[in-house]
């Protein structure tokens, strides 16, 4: 009795695990609506940027790109070095460089940065089976960012309950669902590529409470790499599991303990994709610290125009920016510069302080600088007790002045969200400045013009080309 019930089971898990398979390795290009195809278009051009600075901005890719050169040559770029290597290496070192300047794309209204380890492994395969259309390319990175979405959407139960990290994890299953499609896995084969997924899949929310470490700059590393290795192994004949997402021993079990709803899963699937609902960053800092960033950066400039007059600062948070918040003291006062920009108290001193918050602005010498430092320690929470000001990329803050004057500001939403979107030409300004600050630097020219074939790959013949290593 108890073997047939599981197996019912399993046969009504397979009613959402198939579906999804079949809509991997099957959609087609064409069907892809024209927003989808622009805002995919636009997700490239930017994680391709940030990879580029990262490659000469972050001390923390070094030893992965180290690793990957040691591991032997290859036609996979590592971006920014004119490098090449092998495609898992290319994907481990391009995925440390996707989130080490948290600058990448996020999707405000889950859990996840849709693209961060997906982009760099769908490049690796790209060039490791060149060549590959920029339509099969466009099409792959579509349906990966958006089954990244849905899987987030579908939770209801937060995987930091149980001390999970969520973005590499389910970035993880967008990126072996790209990586499958570019290598023109089936359905069958899809679903092994992901129980592999499955079987790598994880980071642990220590990755957040210690101090010291860096992992969670360069944490993109690992799932990019897996994808490869996952779509790889499962082409070349490993089977996996009939349900890993929905099994008894599947993600949403492991994860969250069943607790998901899979209509978000399948509802509208090849008709609505989720990456049209993208947010860009214009601040090289977690999405969460954003609002209060634009705030500051606003009552700065129209009405505190000198930092020095700060008596109190006091920002309102909801529960996802509990975590940018505290523990006060190290918030205030961040020892790596991937947890400063973890934290709302010195990104938001770092704005009133020097008016701007660039890539520029997050060094070691800015950790130690007494003005920001000094601010910092003066910024308080308190709980949010409306609700709106703090879903998503939204919050408030008030500035109290020695002089008993009080500056305060709100927002429901930070630029660069779906409502307030970064422009194209804002994109492309992004994307050269980052450029210029490769390991091997692009000038502002040569990067305008791989900006122009990045936002036109699906046109392209040969995917790899574009990045090719030189």
């Amino acid at each position: 009795m108890v073997d047939a019930i599981i197996e019912h089971m399993n046969d009504m898990n397979r009613m959402i695990t198939d579906p999804l398979c079949r809509h991997i390795a099957q959609t087609p290009y064409a069907s892809l609506p024209a927003a989808t195809v622009e805002a995919t278009r636009r997700a490239l051009l930017d994680a391709v940027g940030v990879m580029l600075a990262a490659s000469g901005a972050s001390p923390d890719v070094t030893p992965f790109r180290a690793l990957a050169l040691a591991a032997g040559a290859g036609p996979c770029a590592i971006l920014g070095t004119g490098q090449g290597v092998t495609a898992p290496f290319a994907a481990l070192a391009n995925g440390a460089a996707a989130h080490a300047l948290d600058y990448e794309d996020a999707f405000d209204s889950a859990p996840c940065h849709p693209n961060a380890s997906l982009v760099p492994a769908a490049m690796a395969l790209a060039q490791w089976l060149a060549p590959i259309d920029g339509k099969t390319f466009v099409t792959a990175l579509a349906i990966g960012c958006d089954l990244v979405c849905r899987m987030g959407l579908s939770l209801r139960q937060r995987m930091e309950d149980s001390d999970w990290y969520p973005p590499p994890i389910l970035g993880a299953f967008g990126a072996t669902a790209a990586a499958a499609r570019i290598a023109g896995l089936d359905a069958a084969q899809t679903r092994d590529a992901l129980s592999l997924a499955l079987c790598q899949a994880t980071a642990p929310g220590e990755i957040k409470y210690s101090e010291g470490t860096v992992l969670r700059a360069v944490r993109e590393a690992f799932p990019a790499q897996a994808a490869v290795v996952s779509t790889l192994l499962a082409r070349d004949g490993v089977r996996g599991f009939e349900t890993p997402l929905e099994g008894r021993g599947g993600f949403f079990r492991l994860y969250v303990d069943g607790h998901y709803d899979p209509g978000d899963l399948l509802d509208a699937l090849g008709q609505r994709y989720w990456g049209e609902q993208l947010s860009f960053k214009p601040w090289p800092a977690c999405r969460g610290t954003h609002a209060y960033i634009e705030i500051a950066l606003g009552l700065r400039e129209r009405q505190v125009p000198d930092w020095r007059g700060i008596e109190a600062i006091e920002v309102v948070v909801g529960p996802v920016q509990r975590m940018l918040i505290e523990p006060a003291a190290r918030k205030q006062a961040p020892k790596t510069v991937i947890d400063a920009k973890f934290s709302i108290p010195f990104t938001v001193a770092l704005a009133l302080v020097r008016g701007q918050v660039t890539l520029g602005d997050f060094s070691t010498e800015a950790l130690a600088d007494p003005r920001v430092l000094g601010l910092a320690s003066r910024v308080t929470a308190v709980d949010d007790p409306d609700g709106w000001r703090t879903r998503g990329s939204g919050g408030a803050l008030t500035i109290r002045l020695r002089d008993g004057t009080r500056h305060e500001g709100g927002l429901a939403e930070a630029l660069g969200h779906p409502e307030r979107p970064l422009s194209r030409d804002a994109l492309v300004a992004k994307f050269i400045d980052c450029a210029g600050r490769a390991a091997r630097p692009l000038d502002a020219a040569g990067a305008a013009r791989l900006a122009e074939r990045l936002l036109a790959i699906d046109e392209v013949a040969d995917v790899g080309a574009v990045f090719a290593p030189g």
